[in-house]
């Protein structure tokens, strides 16, 4: 078994990091690298990264539910209406990770989010503006990197529109599980699976 891949469920060989966590195989398996277009998923995702700030996306994702439920299921249009009132609420929550310079975050990259809608008729329009064109090989662990150019340029530019708790390392993380990059390790079996897709959404907003 070549380093970096293990042998799972049903004989599958999947990236080492999803271990035999069933949970966090099945988020490897349906959702890690495959291509997102939803604005609201994309909210979510970059909220919950600035989240794992300090700890391992395994507990955000067994809270991700919780947070959900909490923030109006990351609708950003709600979510940019939040007060005071909403923090507290928040901070109360024993569900979800209670650091109030990170739930505030999240309210005001609500209204960044908006205005970013408004500008570009879509986040996702922005996002994916900002896909590599090709693919680099990840053939082991050791290749896959916390943090890129583009991530430091996408990065540098949501900070410029006010956006926090988005650091290149953070940004790449979220590249990475929304499929603007495929980070799964050659011999994945999703890898190609993954590059399929993402060349279609790459095409589709590349023209």
């Amino acid at each position: 078994m070549p380093k970096g891949l293990i042998q799972g469920g049903g004989g599958k060989t999947r990236c080492w990091w999803c271990g035999d966590d069933p949970q966090y195989v099945r988020y490897h398996d349906e959702e890690w690298g495959r291509p997102v277009t939803d604005d609201v998923r994309l909210f979510e995702k970059i909220c919950l990264e600035g989240f794992q700030a300090g700890l391992s996306w395994l507990t955000i994702l067994r809270k991700r539910e919780n947070f959900r439920r909490a923030f109006d299921g990351f609708d950003f249009h709600k979510i940019c209406l939040y007060g005071e009132k909403d923090v507290q609420r928040l901070l109360e929550d024993v569900g979800i990770v209670r650091h109030r310079g990170k739930i505030e975050a999240v309210i005001h990259n609500a209204r960044c989010a908006v205005e970013m809608e408004q500008a570009f008729g879509s986040m996702a329009a922005y996002f994916w503006a900002y896909a590599p064109k090709e693919r680099l090989s990840v053939a082991l662990a050791a290749d896959i990197a916390s943090e890129t150019d583009v991530s430091k340029a996408l990065s540098k530019d949501l900070k410029k529109r006010g956006w926090k708790f988005v650091g290149p390392t953070t940004v790449y993380a979220f590249m990475q599980a929304m499929g603007m990059v495929n980070d799964h390790l050659e011999g994945c079996y999703v890898c190609e699976d993954v590059s399929v897709l993402q060349k279609q959404v790459r095409a589709r907003y590349s023209s």
